[in-house]
């Protein structure tokens, strides 16, 4: 084989390196986002619930405006997206919700979301 035909080979097998590479890299961030969406979407289900148990009557199961006594159903604590808990005291008018997703972003770091809810209105907040 001529040295031509050796640096082609060389050079081709570089450029599918490098592309394998790139794939990876973009297949795993993707994971990621969509786990941060899953996440997301489930805090805010969560969320709505935690709303409706606030506007119930204590006589139906609810908290008569407020939101002490609603926690994160068990069904719900733990899915294929990730884990939900309650983050700090629960108040009156406030309560925070942490996702934390199953994707590992950096070493231990994974994907955490929290969700701040209040009476008529939430606020999503990416921790990572």
């Amino acid at each position: 084989m001529g040295q031509q035909q050796l640096l082609l080979i060389v050079v081709g097998i570089i450029i599918v390196g490098i592309a394998v590479i790139i794939g990876i890299n973009i297949y795993h961030a993707n994971s990621i986002e969509t786990n941060r969406n899953n996440v997301t979407n489930e805090l805010v289900n969560l969320a709505a619930d935690a709303q409706k148990y606030f506007r119930k009557p204590r006589e139906y199961g609810g908290g008569s405006n407020s939101f002490i006594g609603w926690s994160v159903p068990r069904q719900l604590a733990n899915t294929s997206s990730g884990s939900f808990e309650i983050d700090g005291e629960i108040l009156d008018d406030e309560i925070n919700i942490i996702g934390t997703g199953t994707e590992v972003i950096t070493d231990n770091d994974t994907v955490k979301v929290n969700i701040k809810v209040l009476p008529n209105n939430y606020n999503v907040t990416i921790i990572n």
